[in-house]
C-alpha cells in the first residue's frame, strides 16, 4: 500500500519524525551514559556483544548496519577504554574475535537499566497503551522489511508479547 507521494508533505514529515525521534533517543542515552564515559554509539556495540553474543566485528557491523571502517574506529575507542579486547582467531588469522573485559562486563550489566531510563525519558509523553501501539507498529514495519535483528529478537519473546 502506498501512503506517500512526492507532492504529499507526509512523506518528508514521516522521515523527519522517525529520524528526530532516533536522535532524541540517542541524546537521552548520551545523558545517562556520561558518568561512564561511553557514548550512545558505543552503548549499541556493547549491547550487541553482551546480549546477542556477537563475537566478531563483522557480526556487530551486520547488527548495527555499520561499515568496517567505522567499526574499527569504534572498537579502537572501546579498547582504549578497556571495555573490549580483540584477538585473532587461532584457526583463521583473518578473523578477529571480540570479548568484553571484566570492566566491560561490569558496565554491560548496567546498560539495560541505563537504556530503560533513557527510553522512559524519551517516551515520557506517551501512556502505556501508546507505547505498546508504537512498538507494535515499528515491529510490523521492520518485520515486513525482513529486518534480521527484529526477527531474531522476536524469536526469543513469548508468543503473548509478539
Amino acid at each position: 500500500m502506498k501512503h506517500f507521494s512526492p507532492d504529499n508533505v507526509d512523506s518528508s514529515l514521516m522521515g523527519m519524525l522517525v529520524g528526530r525521534t532516533n536522535a532524541l533517543k540517542d541524546r537521552m542515552l548520551d545523558k545517562y551514559l556520561e558518568p561512564y564515559d561511553v557514548t550512545s554509539a558505543q552503548f549499541k556495540v556493547l549491547i550487541i556483544v553482551a546480549q546477542f553474543a556477537a563475537d566478531t566485528p563483522v557480526e556487530v557491523c551486520r547488527h548495527l548496519s555499520l561499515d568496517s571502517g567505522s567499526m574499527t574506529r569504534m572498537l579502537d575507542r572501546l579498547e582504549q577504554k578497556q571495555l573490549v579486547v580483540r584477538t585473532r582467531s587461532e584457526t583463521d588469522r583473518r578473523q578477529v574475535h571480540l570479548e568484553l573485559t571484566a570492566q566491560g562486563r561490569t558496565l554491560t550489566d548496567l546498560l539495560p537499566q541505563i537504556g530503560a531510563d533513557a527510553m522512559n525519558d524519551t517516551f515520557a509523553a506517551l501512556d502505556a497503551e501508546e507505547v505498546q501501539t508504537l512498538q507494535r507498529i515499528l515491529t510490523k514495519v521492520l518485520v515486513a522489511a525482513d529486518d534480521h535483528i527484529t526477527l531474531t529478537r522476536l524469536s526469543f519473546l513469548p508468543k503473548s508479547t509478539k
